[in-house]
């Protein structure tokens, strides 16, 4: 039988003892990977969770991913534990952003970079995630890891970080409640599965490629609101200026001539190009290129009904870089906006056409901070006339929708971890 983790909750777990089975029942578990002693199966399959041998699901890092045995399951184990370091939320504002370490991007290079395989990733609560030995990491933060990987469409393998590991173990009850809402919310993500396996609207696409840089750019274009949808730079997406409006194609490595020419169409046909040179023979240059203006840092150029952008160096801030982006598309045709949540992360999507929730549009929103007591103004491109709010542990809610030019708005009552907004 072939193993499809891709809409299961799978946890790391060693201890074969049967009187634990209950337990991941409780934390929304579907599937253990290691433990397989009889007892312990059978404890488990009366549940209805799948045990799975240690052998049967293969771990690599991003870079190693060419050496995976296609049709085999295989989790990648590259990726940071998700939630704020470094700063107070208190203090975070327009110019002092929180810290978010997030893997949302991780999920969709993936989903990129090798769509024959399920988006999953199975990174561990250690210093290569970052989790230092004497770093104390809240227990609702497992919680967060399987939302925002589930957000960006793809899951991630949970693994119990030895301190929480311990307390759950032993009943405390700090731990219990956070395992609880963990089943919650991981029953609430399979219920809703449609809605997590849609693909972001292509306002903004970003092409990726094997390259750290690549997915850094990847990484801070969704933490600045970019809302990007990621596509392989060997491979790039057709021409469709009145709906990507802008192709970014900086920090990838240089593309071959017929690549870099089906890139460039995008530009002839009416869209907005962003490139750099990190050689100085810039493969994007052609004889059809109309220089435009030229600022410090980039050259302005027409090219058939488009512009293309081209950065003089390589790109060292790709933080900066995105914020670029966002002027080109300008504020009005922002993809995604968020207030009052500082540690939050938006992603706006397509939407089932049928089915308990459709509509025309979603949004997706990770809070990687504290829960959020008041109104989350939530705004995405789009005039959209209704929207349905959707959380774990709460009624789906009709909420109003207020036109913000070619924007629509939402107000979100409160948001914990994850929530969707549904567009009509």
């Amino acid at each position: 039988m072939t193993l499809n983790l891709a809409n299961e909750v799978v946890i790391r777990w060693s201890d074969p003892d049967p009187k634990y089975a209950p337990l991941l029942r409780e934390g929304g578990i579907t599937v253990a990977w290691g433990a397989t002693a009889d007892a312990f199966r059978e404890a488990c399959s009366a549940l209805g969770i799948r045990t799975v041998p240690a052998g049967d699901i293969h771990t690599f890092k991003v870079e190693e991913m060419g050496r995976a045995t296609p049709g085999a399951p295989v989790a990648v184990s590259t990726g940071m534990w998700p939630g704020v370091r470094g700063r107070d939320p208190a203090v975070a504002s327009a110019t002092r952003r929180l810290w978010v370490d997030a893997n949302g991007f991780r999920v969709a290079c993936l989903r990129a970079l090798y769509p024959g395989a399920a988006p999953l990733l199975a990174y561990l609560p250690n210093t290569e995630a970052g989790v230092s030995p004497d770093r104390v990491i809240p227990f609702e933060t497992l919680e967060l890891a399987l939302a925002e990987a589930w957000a960006a469409g793809g899951n991630y393998i949970l693994a119990l970080e030895p301190r929480y590991g311990e307390a759950l173990l032993r009943g405390d009850e700090t731990a219990m409640t956070a395992w609880r809402s963990l089943g919650q919310t991981a029953r609430w993500l399979r219920e809703h599965t449609s809605l997590f396996r849609q693909r972001a609207l292509p306002i903004v696409t970003v092409l990726v490629d094997h390259g750290e840089l690549s997915a850094e750019v990847a990484n801070l274009m969704y933490r600045q609101g970019v809302s990007p949808a990621l596509e392989p730079a060997s491979n790039p997406p057709p021409p469709d200026p009145l709906r990507r409006l802008v192709l970014v194609a900086a920090g990838i490595d240089a593309p071959k001539p017929e690549i870099a020419a089906r890139i460039l169409a995008h530009a002839q046909a009416g869209s907005i190009v962003v490139v750099d040179d990190p050689v100085g023979n810039g493969w994007w240059r052609s004889g059809s290129l109309k220089p435009a203006k030229s600022q410090e840092d980039r050259d302005f150029y027409s090219l058939g009904k488009g512009q293309l952008v081209a950065y003089k160096e390589a790109v060292s801030d790709p933080g900066e870089l995105a914020l670029d982006v966002v002027d080109l598309v300008t504020q009005a045709r922002r993809p995604t906006r968020l207030w009052n949540c500082a540690g939050g992360i938006a992603l706006a999507t397509s939407a089932p056409s049928s089915g308990p929730v459709s509509g025309r549009a979603l949004l997706h929103i990770v809070n990687y901070s504290s829960p959020v007591d008041r109104p989350v103004l939530a705004r995405i491109q789009g005039n959209f006339t209704k929207a349905t709010v959707l959380r774990p542990g709460h009624p789906p809610l009709d909420v109003r929708v207020a036109k913000r030019g070619t924007n629509s708005e939402v107000a979100i009552p409160e948001l914990a971890c994850v929530a969707v907004v549904a567009f009509l």
